[in-house]
């Protein structure tokens, strides 16, 4: 049984926080978080990353703006700006780790950030499974923009009534609830990761993805949606799905913005399928 270490890094001049599954295996796996208050790959992946890590290589990196990996002092001032930091902290931990090509599962931001990756770096990466995944075209959603403005408000209330609106049956977090915005709560009010979150939602954050250049990644993508997601709607996977030549979609019922809390076994499954090329 493979277990998740934990670790800091150098990428370019600065360190990135990352999780490796122990074992020893060929094929690489980068897991990508999401952008909401406190995220980290922690937080996002702890309960994923030991299915996965019995099968592959396992990587799941605090993107650069979150967590434990170093904060830039004079960060970008829009989503933009932060993508490209993040492009290049991927394919720095890529190199410096001597890995010449990965799957990706991004979800949510880090779903924006895997497309920007193959559309970067096409050659580094085979198949990608984006999980209600921004970069499509759909508009953004009262619960999308309480999270991005959860500074002009950063109480725990507003943090609990947030993490309630990501799942569709509050019920299925239990007694976890609490921990989880303990556990955020500590982190969003670290300075660092306030002065990041604060500068990456300077502007509305757009991060779609130009249907011309969907057009041109012809990597299998397999795209899972939770149809209740209040985040980011479904429609954004559906638009996407339009024009990716080589995907599939997976949506889930009664199921919101955390499919990998809300549906994790059948989540793990469908994406392993995925991988192994059987779906």
């Amino acid at each position: 049984m493979t277990t998740i270490l934990t670790k800091k890094i150098q990428t370019g001049d600065y360190e990135t926080f990352l999780c490796e599954g122990s074992g020893n295996h060929r094929e690489t796996v980068i897991f990508l978080h999401g952008g909401g208050p406190g995220a980290t790959a922690l937080s996002n992946w702890k309960d994923i990353l030991p299915l996965f890590s019995q099968h592959y290589h396992v990587l799941a990196p605090d993107i650069q703006g979150f967590g434990s990996t170093d904060h830039p002092v004079d960060p970008p001032k829009d989503m933009l700006g932060w993508m490209r930091l993040r492009v290049d902290q991927i394919l720095s931990i890529m190199d410096g780790m001597g890995i010449d090509k990965a799957h990706l599962v991004g979800n949510s931001m880090g779903g924006a950030l895997a497309l920007n990756l193959v559309m970067s770096a096409p050659e580094r990466f085979e198949r990608v499974i984006l999980m209600g995944s921004a970069g499509g075209n759909a508009e953004p959603t009262p619960e999308l923009y309480r999270m991005a403005n959860i500074y002009k408000d950063p109480s725990m209330i507003a943090l609990e009534n947030l993490f309630r609106w990501f799942v569709y049956d509050e019920s299925i977090l239990g007694d976890n609830l609490k921990e989880i915005i303990r556990e955020r709560y500590q982190d969003l009010m670290r300075p660092e990761v306030r002065r990041s979150y604060e500068s990456m939602f300077a502007t509305p954050p757009n991060m779609t993805i130009p249907p011309s250049a969907l057009r041109r990644m012809d990597k299998p993508f397999f795209l899972i949606h939770g149809r209740d997601d209040r985040f980011v709607p479904v429609e954004a996977s559906i638009g996407m799905l339009r024009h990716l030549p080589n995907a599939q979609l997976h949506v889930f019922d009664r199921c919101g913005h955390w499919v990998q809390v809300e549906r994790k076994e059948q989540f793990a499954k469908l994406v392993l399928d995925f991988l192994r090329g059987e779906l």
